[in-house]
């Protein structure tokens, strides 16, 4: 059995109501940074910019926007 890391944003945003751009100039973070970890299309996470984007959600606990995922 092997696991999968996924990243909550795109329904963190929907749930906050914040635009994905929003979100950008609140964590001081590229647009398409956040789009493409939205999509689920960035194979690499940076972990400065997930820390920016966790505070700008004001997220305290990293559970809330990382999960694993069984395959």
């Amino acid at each position: 059995m092997s696991y999968c890391v996924k990243i909550r944003l795109k329904e963190l945003l929907e749930e906050k109501g914040i635009t994905q751009k929003k979100l950008a100039e609140m964590a001081g973070v590229r647009e398409s940074t956040v789009s493409d970890i939205a999509r689920g299309t960035r194979t690499v996470i940076n972990f400065e910019h997930l820390g920016k984007i966790a505070t700008a959600l004001e997220i305290d606990d990293i559970r809330k926007i990382i999960v694993l995922e069984k395959q």
